[in-house]
């Protein structure tokens, strides 16, 4: 019948296992019989505890190369590149300036420029964060029809916003300008010619001041976000209860 293996031979396959991973790179591998027979010798010898050791030392050096090649940057695209359904969605309405034309990006249905007055309610846009790497959706809130861009790189406006073509990614600029690049089409960005017209995504970079907008409320419109304030937390006042005549 049969019974489970030993401590003994448990640790002789642990060693004999290290042998071929913790090793130099460019090192010279041992031979399979090498490794078990000095595993064995090991045993034999009374020095389990030194072998223990050994693989407790390489497990240890294989944990600290594996720390030493973790890249946040991935974990930050990866996240960036999937859509968040479950985390809270933030609401904003504000107008986007365009550099070149002077004017604002209005969504008029499926045709989409960048000459709306301040306060038109064409250029009136509710952005809506999408997730943790800085996306964002953006409807036109006379329209209800969505910014986005297909895959000939041609500004749209869209009634369903769930498709990534819908999806842009807000990068904010060194000149304190926002660029929007499409979360689908890798260094496609929003842009605009200096008579309103939208320009294609392939003849877009990201220096262009054609990409260059500028975040604004409509015009008599208050701050719809409060501006973050410190409380000051004082010790609790013990409360007086009033007295009644007997």
């Amino acid at each position: 019948m049969y019974s489970a293996p030993s401590a003994c031979t448990c640790l002789c396959l642990h060693f004999l296992l290290l042998c071929f991973q913790v090793q130099p790179t460019g090192a010279k591998r041992q031979n399979p019989d090498q490794c078990w027979k000095e595993a064995q010798s090991m045993v034999e010898g009374g020095r389990v505890t030194e072998l223990q050791r050994g693989v407790q030392e390489g497990l240890h050096e294989e944990v600290l190369v594996a720390e030493d090649n973790v890249d946040f940057r991935i974990h930050v695209e990866n996240q960036t590149r999937a859509r968040d359904d479950v985390s809270r969605k933030q609401l904003r309405l504000y107008q986007l300036y365009s550099r070149t034309s002077g004017k604002h990006i209005q969504v008029l249905g499926r045709r989409i420029s960048a000459r709306g007055e301040d306060g038109d309610k064409y250029a009136q846009l509710l952005v809506e964060t999408d997730t943790f790497g800085s996306q964002v959706r953006i409807k036109g809130k006379e329209t209800e029809f969505y910014l986005c861009m297909n895959r000939k790189g041609k500004l749209v406006g869209k009634p369903d916003g769930s498709s990534k073509e819908c999806v842009f990614i807000e990068k904010v600029l060194e000149n304190n300008y926002t660029a929007l690049m499409s979360a689908k089409y890798c260094g496609w960005y929003v842009g605009f010619t200096k008579k309103g017209r939208p320009r294609k995504g392939p003849k877009t970079r990201e220096n262009q001041q054609d990409v260059h907008f500028m975040k604004r409320y409509p015009k008599g419109q208050p701050e719809l976000q409060k501006p973050f304030k410190y409380t000051t937390v004082t010790k609790r006042s013990r409360r007086i209860r009033p007295t009644h005549p007997a």
